[in-house]
């Protein structure tokens, strides 16, 4: 049985997973291949990390990630560090002594993936990204090889289980989104400093991988728009679902026209939409493509197991030299890049839920939609509940199809009238 290589830089979580497969006695891999990934070397700054695994002689463990870069037995380099740096050095070191790379750093791919995929056609070698997105779904393989024939015509999904988890427990059980999060970081499904998930970061650096495979394009990373869950009130929730919509954070990229609509954004969705039902931890991502329609992948999109599945996966497609050969023959990875424009969110197009906090008298109504349709907005539906203690009324509103920043100029007008009392909230529509 022929075997390669492997070097495992980052021994956190989805590093533990890994080694734990590759080490299986009775791996499937086993059963399956007759080339197989074998794990040659770990390198961890926690020397702990030897002592859970139970590791043999022959595989060696160091504090020290250039003993495996520099070790010419090992032929392929697992980073699993996480961040930019070292991440980003590791890597390109590891391209530069010869090495393919597998990596799960969506944050990396996102800021300087056209880099690094620049540099590893440089010495002919490969980087494997199955894991940056979608944990143990395989998205980038569908998007590569499965949609191959395919025109994308759109991508949208959840793809961050924190935020999920959060929405879910909002919709679900009516809990503000502040004890939705402690929770979530009470069962470890968010971070101490939980930002990066909950403002749309996270989300967004998963996007701009997605569009790179899907449009074929070189993704500038700060255009993509992106707005978190932190300002989600409880209220739009239950006015959302009364009037037939589920609140889900989403990654959006669609290619209305000759821009490319990349975006990052709590969503409504129709309650009989696929992702609707899509709750917990748990991500799915739609893609549509001119040739097969609309299709849903949905899975455990982070944790040990799946996200190092995932991992494993790429590591077999190197070691089968499948990852050499898609790398530098795809377009999207050579240099070939189409060179489409990102929209501005301004010029975006959707449906919109408005929600208004009013002084309970007669001819409100008449003052806001007056504004609206100077801006070419026009109404769908209109709800309006029993005055507040404070005498103020929420006054929620349905849009037809309309252009963001008509929108925003609108409600900037509406804003000075003496009627409004609060901050209006607003809300973009995928149906």
């Amino acid at each position: 049985m022929k075997t390669i290589n492997v070097g495992l830089i980052g021994m956190g979580t989805v590093g533990t997973g890994v080694a734990k497969i590759l080490l299986e006695k009775n791996s499937p891999l086993l059963e399956k291949l007759n080339c197989i990934p074998v794990l040659k070397g770990i390198a961890d700054s926690n020397p702990d990390v030897k002592n859970k695994l139970n590791l043999s002689p022959e595989i060696l463990f160091t504090n020290d990630a250039k003993a495996l870069l520099n070790n010419p037995d090992i032929q392929v380099i697992v980073e699993l560090v996480g961040g930019l740096h070292p991440a980003k050095e590791i890597i390109m070191t590891a391209l530069e002594k010869g090495k393919d790379v597998v990596t799960a750093n969506k944050m990396l791919l996102a800021l300087h993936g056209s880099e690094l995929f620049s540099k590893a056609r440089q010495h002919g070698k490969s980087i494997s990204f199955e894991a940056s997105v979608g944990g143990g779904i395989p998205i980038i393989a569908a998007l590569r090889d499965g949609f191959i024939a395919n025109r994308i015509e759109s991508i949208f999904g959840i793809v961050n289980g924190t935020t999920n988890y959060i929405l879910t427990k909002m919709t679900k059980e009516n809990v503000k989104y502040s004890d939705a999060l402690a929770e979530a970081q009470k069962l470890g499904y968010a971070e101490k400093n939980p930002t990066m998930d909950v403002e749309g970061i996270d989300s967004s650096h998963k996007l701009a991988i997605l569009a790179r495979l899907g449009f074929g394009v070189d993704i500038d990373y700060n255009r993509i728009y992106h707005e978190g869950i932190s300002a989600v009130d409880l209220s739009d929730i239950w006015y959302a679902h009364e009037l037939g919509y589920t609140l889900k954070l989403l990654a959006i990229a669609k290619k209305p026209g000759n821009a490319l609509e990349l975006r990052v954004h709590p969503t409504l969705l129709p309650h009989d939409h696929p992702l609707s039902s899509v709750n917990g931890v748990f991500n799915a991502i739609c893609v549509n493509g001119s040739a097969v329609g609309e299709t849903m992948l949905y899975g455990r999109g982070a944790g040990q197991m799946p996200t190092a599945s995932a991992v494993v996966a790429d590591l077999v497609d190197v070691a089968l030299g499948r990852a050499g050969i898609t790398f530098h023959a795809m377009k999207t990875f050579s240099g070939g890049r189409e060179n489409i424009p990102i929209a501005d969110i301004l010029n975006i197009k959707t449906r919109y839920y408005l929600r208004f906090s009013v002084v309970d008298k007669p001819g409100v109504l008449a003052k806001i939609s007056g504004i609206l349709g100077n801006y070419d907005i026009s109404i769908a539906s209109v709800i309006q509940h029993k005055a507040r203690e404070n005498g103020n009324v929420p006054l929620v509103m349905m849009t037809h199809l309309a252009e963001e920043g008509n929108l925003q100029k609108a409600l900037a007008e509406i804003k000075r009238l003496d009627v409004i009392k609060d901050h209006t909230k607003f809300l973009r529509v995928e149906e």
